[in-house]
């Protein structure tokens, strides 16, 4: 997008209505709508910048995986405008990242109207997530970072213990599992994802904002699964002191959260929670 002042664009994807609309405060920042739900926010000119509350907690988990700099191979599933594939191409040159979307025509639209820096490490696959998984390799990524929403909401395939084990089989011993999740009180999606990865994962934290986590508003929450003792200090005292600080649970106070709630199984599989009117919505 060179020349002259940006302006929207919308294009009819696999999925819905695309909306890319320029940021006027940022000279090069987008952000991407689908069906108005907000997707992505992306600065060309600064990818370190983070816009949206959750990307910068992902960001945070990204940030501690590994010494300052060096390479990991990661796995994003869900593409939206690349915002976290550019992040990590930033901060960590040199990595190898796998971006998998099943919305090719809004991959198409993101590559096209955002193009991607030259060597930048990052390749795009068009295809379902979880399928795109079970063919992966084991023991092949050092993160994989769950990203996926069909308009608000997360999908049922992607919530099961099949999905888990999947994820637990391509990750590496000592890799991390990242999803983006989203729900309010009574969390019982929520607590069931926990209970799921539970089934596979020994070390797990939820990251969330207090306000979800006291039931007074329905939003994002991401789930940490690791074989490995999480970077649980370093992550505490980055999302507090984040402009959108937020807590780390967990220990016995996640098991407390999770309660009784038992793991997913493909059969019974439902999608995240339908946001309430508004929660997401922009305009």
């Amino acid at each position: 997008m060179d020349g002259g002042e940006p302006l929207p664009v919308s294009r009819v994807v696999d999925h819905g209505t695309a909306k890319l609309l320029p940021d006027v405060d940022r000279p090069r920042a987008w952000l991407l709508t689908l069906d108005g739900s907000p997707q992505s926010y992306v600065d060309l000119d600064e990818p370190t910048y983070l816009e949206f509350e959750y990307a910068r907690r992902l960001a945070h988990v990204l940030d501690t995986l590994a010494e300052p700099g060096r390479p990991v191979d990661a796995v994003h599933l869900g593409g939206g405008a690349l915002t976290l594939p550019r992040y990590v191409a930033a901060t960590r040159p040199g990595s190898r990242q796998d971006v998998v979307d099943a919305d090719r025509a809004l991959l198409r639209l993101v590559v096209e109207k955002l193009p991607l820096p030259e060597d930048s490490g990052i390749r795009v696959h068009g295809a379902d997530a979880r399928a795109w998984l079970e063919a992966a390799p084991d023991d092949s990524a050092d993160v994989i970072v769950g990203d996926v929403f069909g308009g608000s909401r997360v999908p049922a395939h992607l919530t099961s213990e099949a999905y888990a084990r999947t994820v637990d089989r391509v990750l590496r011993p000592d890799g991390i599992y990242a999803g983006n999740l989203a729900d309010g009180r009574p969390f019982t999606f929520l607590r069931g994802q926990l209970a799921t990865f539970a089934e596979h994962f020994a070390e797990l934290a939820l990251i969330a904002e207090p306000a979800l986590l006291r039931g007074r508003r329905f939003g994002n929450a991401i789930l940490l699964a690791a074989h490995t003792p999480l970077p649980l200090g370093d992550l505490v005292r980055r999302t507090a002191a984040d402009t959108f600080p937020a807590r780390v649970v967990h220990g016995a106070a996640l098991h407390g959260f999770i309660g009784d709630a038992a793991p997913v199984r493909d059969a019974d599989a439902v999608g995240s929670p339908e946001p309430p009117a508004g929660a997401f919505s922009i305009g």
